[in-house]
This record gives C-alpha cells, structure tokens and sequence, in this order.
C-alpha cells in the first residue's frame, strides 16, 4: 500500500486499498522508532489516528491541550483537529501508529471513547496485545489478513467504549461518594442541630431517595442513622467527661425532650444513660 495514504481524503484512498472490502479502512498501520530529536509540526489529518507508546516519552500538542506521554499511553486524534508531536530530551520514543477512516460512513468516536484526546495507560492490558496484533498482520500480504486487521481495529474500539464507560462510571462513582461524605461530615459537625431531608439536599444537590440508598450502600445505614449514632456516641462521652445531668445532656445533643432521648438511648444500646455510666469501672 502506498505510504501516503494515511495523508489523503478518506474519498481517495479507497480505490488504493485493493484488499479492504469494508470500513473500517485501515491506510496506516506500523510501529515506529523516532530518531534523536524527532518531530511533527502542527498537521491536521481527514482521517482518525491511534497513537500508543511503547517506550519513552512524548510531547503531544493536540488543539489547545498538551499531553506528555509514557509508557503504555494512548491517544488519539480526530480529522481535522491540530496537532504536534515532539520527543522528550534524550528520551526514546517508540510508538504504534493506526491511521483509519469509515469511508462515507461516520462513527462518533468522541462519544464512544470520550473527547479526551489521552485515552488511558494499557500497559499488559488486552488493548495493547490486539494494538501488537494489528501491526502484525497488517505486514502479511492477503486479503484474510486484512480482514483480521479490520476485525481487530473493530474490537479495539469496542474495547475502548467498554474502557469509557468503566472510567465515566467510576467518576460518578468517586463523585457520589464525596457527596456522602459531605453530608456525613455535615451530620457530624450539625448533629445538635434539628436537620431535615431539605438540609441534607441542599448541601448535596441530590435527591432525598438518592442520599438515602447511596449514603446506606457507602455507610451501612441511612442518614439519619448515622446522626442518631453521633448523638449516642456524643451523649457518652458528655456524661463521663463532664457533670452535666441527663436532661442536659440531652438538650445539648439536640434532644428539647428527655424521654424521648432516654427511649432513643435505651432502644439502641440495650440500656439507659445512667445504666452505662454506672457501668463504667474507674481504676
């Protein structure tokens, strides 16, 4: 195949690509070894480009974004989008580069892999086998290796969809549980305070239903569990560290009622206020 083809419109290189029967047309496909001080000034391409890093370092300049690659990292450049590649001081740079396009075809790849230019590290991860495997074939004359190249070019996006979703899933994830712990530290520091629903979605902005599941699935129990826990811990060690009455304690734990924090107490830890402190051997 020629070697420029990964430089044209996607229109004029299928007529060239005598053994791709189908999109996805692969026009580029190779490892390559930078020499000493090697670089790509700023280009646009019509077509998608792959770029991971098997050793050494890189300087990606793609738009407005820079990106210092390593080992293991993958990145990717849309059609039409600037881009610049350098290498890093006395650092070697050896790379696979793929350079495709669906002919007429359009496939979103910023929604399906994210509109981060920098996929990910893959290092012995199966994206970077199949990414080996492809380089491969692609040297072996024969239309059936060509259809394993598109076969494998198909699974890698494949690949790096199911990657997106796993890493957009565990930001939300990450994020949810921040929240939980912001409401929880809020419970803690207002547990004296007669805190709602509305209290707790205001300093979240998540829904009631929302906190509940997630703070119980993050903390075993419900919000308003914890804060009762706080209550009970708090009402502990007012009673052994200072002299303050039952009905004091109460009150300062956010209790205006006495027995309904003398039931509160006993229906969780199995005994009274008194019952505990009584309890308690001083040596």
């Amino acid at each position: 195949m020629s070697n420029i083809l990964h430089l044209l419109e996607p229109s004029e290189t299928i007529e060239q690509l005598n053994e791709c029967f189908f999109p996805p047309y692969i026009t580029l496909a190779h490892l390559f070894n930078a020499p000493k001080g090697w670089g790509i000034k700023t280009r646009t391409l019509t077509q998608y480009q792959l770029q991971y890093v098997l050793e050494g370092k890189a300087e990606y300049q793609i738009e407005d974004k820079s990106i210092t690659t390593k080992k293991g990292d993958l990145v990717y450049h849309s059609p039409n989008v600037h881009h610049s590649v350098n290498t890093v001081g006395d650092e070697p740079y050896i790379c696979i580069s793929i350079v495709f396009h669906f002919g007429s075809s359009q496939l979103p790849m910023e929604k399906l892999i994210g509109e981060s230019r920098y996929i990910g590290n893959f290092i012995e991860h199966p994206i970077e086998n199949k990414l080996s495997q492809l380089i491969t074939y692609y040297h072996q004359p024969g239309p059936q290796n060509q259809i394993k190249c598109q076969g494998l070019l198909l699974q890698l996006i494949y690949d790096l969809l199911q990657w997106n979703q796993e890493q957009s899933q565990t930001k939300v994830q990450e994020k949810t549980k921040a929240k939980m712990v912001l409401i929880r530290n809020y419970i803690a520091n207002n547990f004296n305070k007669n805190i709602q629903h509305k209290d707790l979605e205001e300093v979240s902005g998540l829904t009631r239903n929302y906190i509940i599941v997630k703070f119980r699935k993050a903390f075993g129990m419900t919000p308003f569990e914890y804060m009762t826990l706080v209550r009970i811990e708090k009402a502990k060690e007012l009673a052994i560290q200072t002299n303050l009455s039952i009905s004091e304690i109460s009150r300062v734990i956010g209790y205006t009622d006495v027995h309904t924090f003398g039931r509160m107490f006993k229906n969780k830890t199995g005994a009274s206020l008194s019952q505990f402190c009584s309890s308690l051997v001083t040596d």
